[in-house]
């Protein structure tokens, strides 16, 4: 099924490459996706996505190509229905008000069928982005509000600098996580990614090198297999794992063996997650540098993104594979 997904726009690429967990993307635009998805339902795991439509249809981003858009599909709706647009590209002057009421007024007078503003049981999309007017019903808003029921500070254990529910999600999005999978994150620190790992259906498997952050995550993920294990020497077979995330450590609090810099223990734990690491299969690491020339010597670079957390760290995503 072809559908339309309108994305959160809090970072440029990373929502795009989380669509690849649920489909194949066949159109990016800023904060619009089009992409060919057989289960429309498991676009609800998603994270940076915020309304899921059937795709409808698509002209320029003018009254005149809209009105030749909605007359060629004639639609007819059985149930009380709405019309909604939104601009959403600098570019397309999305703060005048009235131009997106036109786009409304016209799915209004153009859709056969009972009109309902204030309670409608069908809902028609214009959203206009770039050189693109995209048209769609929705199929579900995304329900993002359990995300924030999952901030690190509400959880047993605590300790600062821990990655968000929302980006934890869309990195096991990004390494295609699938039900069952076994995911192992070897930094699992307080045990954010395992959490979301887990609420994907996957066996979360956590180590950590230092016994605190091990003893922590016990009070946060009981279910999760949490082991103390050096991240360079990881007790698992030769390609015995289906997906791996993990957020790289950084600075002077990390415990790591003393002989270590931080560059040989990044080239050393990526060289244990090439070995563990099921062929064809990906791993999501995030570090504060670009660490992509080290990557390389153990694994493949399919994909580079940066998040920008505050003025003094910007996390680097890079998606991995044999």
């Amino acid at each position: 099924m072809k559908l339309l997904f309108e994305l959160s726009g809090e970072n440029p690429t990373l929502p795009f490459a989380e669509l690849t967990c649920v489909g194949t993307v066949l159109e990016e635009r800023l904060q619009v996706a089009v992409a060919e998805c057989p289960y429309p339902e498991q676009a609800q795991r998603l994270a940076m996505t915020q309304v899921v439509l059937e795709y409808l249809g698509e002209c320029e981003p003018v009254i005149p190509a809209f009105k030749n858009l909605l007359h060629d599909l004639a639609i007819t709706s059985v149930s009380t229905f709405a019309g909604r647009a939104k601009k959403v590209h600098p570019g397309s002057n999305e703060h005048n008000p009235s131009s997106q009421r036109e786009f409304e007024r016209i799915i209004g007078d153009m859709i056969a069928g009972p009109v309902s503003l204030n309670n409608p049981e069908t809902e028609y999309r214009a959203i206009l982005s770039g050189d693109k007017c995209y048209f769609g019903k929705v199929l579900f808003s995304i329900n993002r509000s359990g995300y924030d029921t999952r901030n690190p500070g509400k959880r047993d254990f605590f300790h600062p600098g821990v990655m968000m529910p929302r980006m934890a999600r869309t990195l096991a999005n990004i390494a295609n996580v699938q039900e069952g999978d076994r995911v192992l994150d070897p930094f699992c620190g307080t045990g954010g990614i395992l959490i979301e790992a887990e609420l994907l259906g996957a066996a979360a498997i956590g180590s950590d090198f230092d016994p605190l952050m091990v003893q922590g995550s016990r009070q946060n993920i009981l279910p999760a297999s949490l082991m103390l294990a050096d991240a360079t020497q990881l007790p698992f077979q030769d390609h015995s794992i289906d997906s791996v995330v993990t957020d790289l450590p950084y600075g002077q609090s990390v415990c790591i063996k003393k002989a270590d810099t931080m560059d040989n223990l990044y080239a050393d734990a990526l060289d244990e997650i090439s070995r563990v690491l099921k062929r064809g299969k990906r791993a999501v690491v995030v570090t504060h540098k670009d660490i992509s020339d080290i990557a390389r010597d153990h694994m493949t670079v399919i994909q580079q993104h940066e998040q920008r957390v505050h003025k003094s760290l910007t996390r680097r995503v890079l998606v991995l594979s044999h």
